[in-house]
């Protein structure tokens, strides 16, 4: 009996490592020579970096959801844009948020625009997986929005708008790994940290033939050459940054995107564009068309010959810059 509850008091134990995520890995002292920084109202601290036209001077004002700061910038000065990005709670320099959620994300970002004041209203570019903020941003502040861009974005497979044949086809097109860690994510985030980090099964597919073009791939390769980047940004763990985003993407939210409503009328100018890459293995075409439909005032461009990372492809990069201006 003795030996039976050792063994079971040392199987719990080993349950209770395993799923409970890491602390975050503690910044370096000099932060604040890394990257610039600023306090949130909870004690939190965002890494930010601005770039572009002077932003008491600029036109056009876009905060980015996501860092690509070696993509090319040469409108600056022609559509005189002021350039936000920033590092998303748990990533790089930003503080982690111990409750990371859409809507957690969202109101991080209007703080942030106020606190380095730059102006009532700022447009949002978001892409793939770092896209939900923007969803967030048109539900909970839409009112400091001049625009929204979501670039190939994510798409919660459990919004309970979509047609259930629509969400079981878009769903099945991931490869089976890819599909398991999101409903791990969705049903159990709690046992995520655990199913990213067993021995058993790879929690997303190895062959990048899978989810990516050929083109793809090439983007891909040619930015990975950059290790020290992805290094910079996971530096205080997976867990706090890759794992909560996909936590908050996939995690039953407040609403259905289908209940946002039109922020921009004759009287407030702006508007929301989606960008749709034909060839894309990850985010299901079908879907995005559905949503479109739905929500006739967003502004739904295909691209044709364009995979996931079209973000990454100098022209597109500039026509979806140009068009967030428009």
């Amino acid at each position: 009996m003795l030996f039976l509850t050792a063994a079971v008091c040392l199987i719990c134990f080993y349950v209770y490592k395993s799923v409970k995520p890491p602390p975050p890995i503690p910044l370096p002292e000099n932060v604040s020579e890394i990257s610039p920084r600023i306090k949130l109202n909870d004690g939190r601290y965002l890494a930010y970096k601005e770039l572009g036209f002077p932003k008491d001077k600029a036109k056009n004002k876009i905060i980015i959801l996501h860092g690509f700061g070696s993509s090319k910038l040469e409108m600056i000065d022609e559509f005189e844009i002021y350039f936000l990005l920033f590092d998303r709670a748990g990533y790089g320099e930003s503080d982690p948020h111990p409750s990371r959620t859409l809507k957690t994300d969202t109101y991080d970002i209007e703080e942030l625009a106020d606190k380095l004041q730059i102006g009532p209203k700022f447009h949002v570019l978001g892409m793939s997986l770092g896209a939900y903020p923007v969803y967030g941003c048109l539900k909970y502040i839409p009112h400091r929005l001049s625009g929204a861009t979501l670039v190939v974005p994510i798409l919660n497979f459990w919004w309970s708008c979509l047609p259930l044949n629509l969400s079981i086809s878009a769903f099945k097109k991931l490869p089976i790994q890819n599909q398991w860690t999101l409903g791990v994510a969705h049903y159990f985030p709690w046992l995520l940290y655990w199913w990213m980090t067993q021995k058993w099964f790879s929690p997303f597919s190895q062959n990048p033939r899978e989810t990516m073009t050929e083109r793809d791939i090439e983007l891909a390769d040619k930015h990975t050459k950059h290790a020290y980047i992805k290094e910079s940004a996971l530096r205080q763990g997976e867990y706090v940054s890759m794992q909560r985003d996909i936590i908050a993407g996939y995690e039953n939210w407040e609403f259905d995107p289908t209940e946002l409503s039109n922020p921009f009328s004759d009287d407030n100018k702006g508007s929301v564009h989606i960008w749709c890459a034909l060839e894309d293995k990850q985010i299901s075409h079908e879907v995005l068309l559905y949503l479109c439909d739905k929500l006739p005032w967003i502004k739904l461009h295909e691209v044709p010959d364009a995979g996931h990372l079209i973000i990454h492809e100098k022209q597109h990069f500039e026509d979806i810059i140009k068009a967030a201006c428009s």
